[in-house]
């Protein structure tokens, strides 16, 4: 005959190791994971956030620290300049050289050209193909993730034909936001004849309500042998204008990635 005492004791037993081990099997912090949504929902909400915001933000400074180290048949290299960048809504992006040092070449071949292709990229057709929409891009959700810097959907983009401005790669949807937090990936063209693979990550944070670029890294493959690793980091951003009705949508504004032309260092 069983003790009912001790059965008692077992399922006392039971919850104990039960709850000890439940924190192990949890996500994270026990907070739980984003809801899941299909990713055609996603990009609709990911295209509307920012369509909000770009509407809001009608300007902002910042400064940005160039650093390029070029190894390859030709030696090793390095150069590093500092920039004042001025942002005007809708499209227009000012640079001022602060500061500059190392290889006059790279200086002048590669990372004032990187500057001109970020100018380029505001033309309204241009513009058009940096944009995250289902017309550039196909979606797929692959996961989500519940990490100490906040929950998010990571999808694959695949672009829809081979352009100089389109990406192959992942990114990281904010779940709270739907901003692009982070992006993964490689040009689908690759930007010049000498460049045979550059691998890019790029990263976004909340500033004052607006998701703007805090570091860039791009790793390239010089086709004649060599490698170049480019790093770029946005730091002192001031919003300097802000658009009071931003109950105001504009469905023309929706969220873009960068040139491939301008965040990769290959010295081309």
């Amino acid at each position: 005959m069983n003790c009912p005492r001790c059965d008692r004791c077992k399922t006392a037993v039971l919850v104990l190791l039960i709850a000890a081990f439940a924190p192990l099997c949890s996500a994270g912090d026990g907070t739980p994971s984003p809801v899941l949504l299909s990713s055609d929902t996603i990009v609709e909400r990911l295209m509307a956030a920012n369509a909000r915001r770009a509407e809001a933000l009608r300007g902002y400074r910042g400064k940005r620290f160039y650093h390029l180290d070029y190894h390859g048949f030709l030696g090793g290299h390095e150069a590093e300049m500092q920039v004042q960048a001025t942002y005007i809504a809708p499209d227009r992006k000012d640079f001022k050289i602060v500061s500059e040092s190392g290889s006059k070449l790279l200086l002048s071949r590669v990372l004032m050209k990187l500057l001109d292709s970020e100018q380029e990229a505001q033309r309204q057709q241009n513009r058009q193909e940096l944009e995250l929409t289902p017309k550039n891009y196909e979606f797929a959700l692959t996961e989500t993730q519940h990490t100490a810097d906040g929950d998010f959907y990571v999808l694959t983009v695949t672009p829809r034909r081979r352009t100089k401005y389109l990406y192959r790669g992942k990114i990281w949807v904010e779940a709270r936001n739907f901003a692009v937090a982070r992006m993964e990936g490689e040009p689908v063209k690759n930007p010049s004849f000498w460049i045979s693979h550059t691998q890019i990550e790029y990263r976004w944070a909340n500033i004052a309500g607006f998701w703007l670029p805090v570091h860039n890294q791009s790793v390239t493959q010089v086709r004649m042998g060599g490698k170049a690793l480019l790093t770029i980091d946005y730091t002192e951003y001031q919003i300097v204008g802000i658009n009071p009705a931003t109950a105001r949508q504009s469905s023309s504004k929706t969220p873009e990635l960068p040139p491939p032309d301008a965040v990769s260092g290959a010295p081309h």
